[in-house]
């Protein structure tokens, strides 16, 4: 029997166009085809898993126990409402201080749920729909669907093949009047690379030109996830040293090797004109995109978690284990100077067939065409030493299967 109203359209959903648009960005979805696919593979015992950023040992008893510090409640309001507490600003206010040697000061500190949010609102903060994004390829492979989300345009350039740096000559070309971001990110993800002190300043005096030629503020974007993972004693700069028009993200995920606890900020440099009103803007985005602000309990541990970090020397041994043991077989890569991870040349063209021939072997890496670079995989070194050991005859074996060890 017919309903009391009939419908004359059809019953197919019209999805907006924006979200339409997310969901099919080619890019996100190889990187969640991979991981569906090798899903139930990398949980079987014995496995090497080198895909991503996640940990496998045991957390540090320090992170537990800044975290177990902070459940007992003191007041009945411990766990109401949120927002940036002073003391998790004053806290990383200072390490940034320390850190960079600039006087940055808590209220530019704007907190929220990991780096990734902290990309997301500097985008919505400066950026109008049909606005474009250059960003640098190979990317992190979510820049994409954070700029598209946010309705603006990526706009995508390559790294200098030979040292990993932005091509500096690649992004001018790329600026056109609707530029309103430049992203960097230091150290890189997934390269391992720390851009040069000579380079962030020319960078800075190119986007201060086009700005001007523009006749409107291009922004620099500086995702520092990684810029307390430094190896052989580097030193890292960061663009907001150079360039005030800097917003910087920071995620503590990385840092304490927990991405599932999610705490992260926005900061602004002191030398950034108008920093009151950017204050303001960003306060607004903090709560109109869902109340990004980090649980209470993250918080109040985060004056612990700025007195200490992961194990960057067992990294780095794992680094340089990889490396030399790599090259010995014929591999082609960079020692990286930073972040978590290896970005090694494929031995065959087709980097999706070489990692899975890897798999068949239960070592897992991910494929480069998901950084849109084929032609290369990424290894990251949070997999542990037993992996690394175990993983060894498997990398020798499929490099010379594919006839080039």
């Amino acid at each position: 029997m017919a309903g009391i109203y009939e419908s004359k359209l059809s019953g197919r959903v019209d999805f907006p166009a924006r979200a339409r648009a997310v969901a099919s960005i080619p890019s996100l979805l190889s990187v969640q085809g991979f991981l569906r696919t090798h899903a139930g593979r990398q949980d079987r015992p014995g496995i090497c898993d080198f895909t991503l950023g996640n940990p496998h040992q045991m957390p540090q008893e320090a992170y537990v126990a800044a975290l177990r510090d902070q459940l007992e409640p003191r007041n009945e309001g411990w766990f109401a409402y949120k927002t940036n507490g002073v003391e998790a600003q004053n806290a990383a206010a200072g390490s940034l201080q320390r850190l960079l040697e600039m006087p940055f000061e808590p209220d530019d500190i704007h907190l929220t749920t990991g780096g990734f949010t902290a990309i997301a609102m500097a985008l919505k903060a400066v950026a109008d729909p049909g606005d474009e994004v250059i960003y640098s390829l190979p990317p992190w492979f979510l820049y994409e669907p954070i700029i598209v989300e946010a309705g603006l345009v990526p706009v995508k350039v390559r790294i200098n093949p030979e040292t990993f740096d932005p091509d500096l000559m690649a992004i001018a070309s790329a600026v056109t009047p609707r530029t309103r971001v430049v992203i960097v990110n230091s150290p890189n993800n997934p390269t391992g690379r720390i851009y040069p002190e000579t380079l962030l300043v020319k960078l800075a005096a190119m986007l201060e030109l086009a700005s001007e030629r523009n006749g409107r503020r291009i922004y620099l974007l500086s995702d520092e996830a990684y810029n307390r993972i430094v190896y052989d004693g580097a030193r890292f700069h960061s663009p907001a040293q150079y360039y005030p028009y800097t917003l910087l993200a920071y995620s503590y995920g990385k840092t304490h090797l927990a991405p599932g606890q999610r705490i992260g900020y926005l900061a602004l440099p002191p030398t950034m004109p108008d920093r009151d009103a950017m204050r303001d803007i960003l306060g607004g985005l903090q709560v109109a995109m869902g109340w990004i602000y980090p649980n209470a309990l993250l918080q109040y541990a985060l004056p612990a978690l700025e007195t200490f970090t992961i194990d960057v020397g067992q990294l780095q041994r794992k680094r340089d284990r990889l490396f030399e043991e790599l090259t010995g077989m014929g591999y082609q890569l960079h020692r990286p100077e930073g972040s978590f991870y290896l970005f090694v040349r494929s031995p065959v063209a087709d980097d999706e067939a070489f990692t899975e021939s890897l798999a068949n072997h239960d070592v897992f890496v991910l494929p480069g065409v998901l950084f849109e670079t084929p032609g290369f995989f990424r290894m990251s070194l949070t997999a542990n030493e037993e992996m690394v050991e175990r993983s060894l005859p498997a990398f020798a074996e499929a490099i010379r299967l594919a006839g080039t060890g």
